[in-house]
């Protein structure tokens, strides 16, 4: 069974270098070669790969700017960024090898278990509260340029003593924020994982192509569910009282 913590390969100092890390690192490297890759080659005359990603971006980008009107510019980036990179980091678990290459160590009850080098970076969940927390910071950022900190302040603190009441329950629903978005994508990614695996113990061929296709789909849905509630959430605080109507 897949382990609920990460194992951690070496360390640089005092600080742990685990096999997740390491997977989001590979995760990181993919991306910006792929983002170099489409800049050295951008046509004025668009062929079929260059076509799709246009397209695929001006949809994600028509969304946004369905949702969030004028703020679309500001907020498409961070929900462009959260989507490609949650989506190729759930589906980076998939990658034949992820999770099968790696060093013998000896067990606690005398076994030999696999500790692999890699590991999907999603199905930890230091991984999945640091994306959910930089989320919540980039909310209330851009809120505040967008605003203004009196306006922003407004929503939370006010001698009006209702007023003051919603706007602890409004402190309180931000933290809840921050455990939702990560342990929903930690808990569906990490369960994926544990199912795969498991399967795979029983049968090695045929039988987990359904289930990888099945983490596919789940692996597309909860990238898509973070990067659209991220906008969500940045679309509300970016809208002045006055307009929230």
């Amino acid at each position: 069974m897949a382990a609920f913590a990460p194992e951690v390969l070496f360390h640089i100092g005092s600080f742990p270098i685990t096999n997740t890390v390491l997977n989001t690192l590979l995760v990181d490297a993919g991306l910006i070669g792929g983002a170099y890759y489409i800049k050295k080659n951008i046509q004025k005359v668009p062929r079929l790969f260059q076509n799709i990603v246009e397209m695929v971006i001006q949809s994600f980008y028509d969304i946004t700017e369905t949702i969030s009107g004028r703020n679309a510019v500001k907020i498409f980036p961070y929900f462009m960024s959260f989507f490609l990179f949650i989506l190729l980091a759930n589906w980076s678990n998939l990658i034949p090898g992820i999770g099968t290459f790696g060093f013998l160590e000896q067990g606690e009850h005398g076994e030999t278990e696999i500790i692999p080098f890699l590991r999907g970076t999603t199905s930890d969940a230091n991984t999945t509260f640091a994306l959910a927390f930089f989320s919540l910071v980039a909310t209330h950022i851009l809120a505040i340029r967008a605003v203004g900190i009196g306006e922003y302040l407004s929503r939370y603190f006010s001698l009006n003593p209702i007023m003051l009441f919603v706007g602890i329950l409004e402190i309180v629903s931000e933290v809840t924020k921050v455990v939702s978005l990560s342990f929903r994508l930690f808990g569906n990614i990490f369960a994926g994982e544990v199912v795969l695996h498991t399967v795979s113990s029983l049968f090695a061929f045929l039988v987990p192509i359904p289930f990888m296709l099945l983490e596919i789909i789940v692996g597309l849905v909860q990238a898509l569910v973070f990067a659209m509630l991220t906008m969500v959430f940045m679309s509300i605080l970016m809208t002045p009282h006055s307009s929230e109507h």
